[in-house]
């Protein structure tokens, strides 16, 4: 990772002279000095990428397609959540995992529930995380019919359930902050996958 550290805080620091569109008017800047300067000669421009190592800075130059980064890993960093949108899709769904022997994690929320807003890409996230072997599934409730919510046993939303063998194994209940949610959601699954 790169990190772009124009000023070390709370010492005194030289820079040496990078370019001609990013100048610093004195060798030595106090903190105080430095908020003081226009914004065009605090950072450099953003064509030009800016990598502080020690004592070392270096500028990387544009960053255009051509040269991107290249990153060994291929797995994706997210995974957007399977819709489901009626029963049948639901019991095909239960049905498929079933037939892999693998559980399945399925999301009841509605799309206007915040806490569901806020727990949706921590969950596309973890979905990445156990990609392949695990799929992810969301419901919302406005658009199934009732009595599949009552199928699942749904009291409150947004509900994460773990489904194995066509019966519901786990539940987690995301009325709380969102990263704890998907803690407890990441203890679920691995508690499925390693048999406690």
């Amino acid at each position: 990772m790169v990190k772009v550290l124009p000023v070390h805080f709370g010492t005194l620091k030289s820079f040496p002279k990078l370019d001609a569109r990013f100048d610093l008017p004195a060798a030595k800047l106090t903190v105080s000095g430095f908020n003081r300067l226009p914004l065009s000669q605090k950072f450099p421009p953003l064509s030009l990428k800016v990598s502080a190592t020690g004592e070392k800075i270096s500028v990387l130059g544009d960053w255009t397609q051509e040269s991107s980064l290249q990153f060994c890993d291929e797995s994706p960093v997210s995974i957007e959540l399977k819709s489901i949108c009626s029963e049948l899709e639901f019991d095909k769904a239960i049905t498929d995992a079933e037939k892999r022997n693998e559980p399945v994690i399925i999301v009841w929320m509605a799309n206007w529930c915040r806490n569901y807003i806020y727990l949706k890409p921590q969950l596309e996230r973890l979905a990445a995380d156990y990609y392949p072997r695990l799929q992810f599934y969301c419901i919302d409730v406005n658009m199934v019919p009732h009595k599949l919510v009552v199928r699942a046993g749904l009291a409150k939303m947004p509900a994460i359930q773990l489904w194995k063998d066509s019966k519901k194994q786990d539940e987690v209940i995301g009325l709380y902050k969102a990263y704890l949610v998907v803690n407890d959601v990441q203890k679920m699954i691995e508690r499925e996958l390693t048999g406690e």
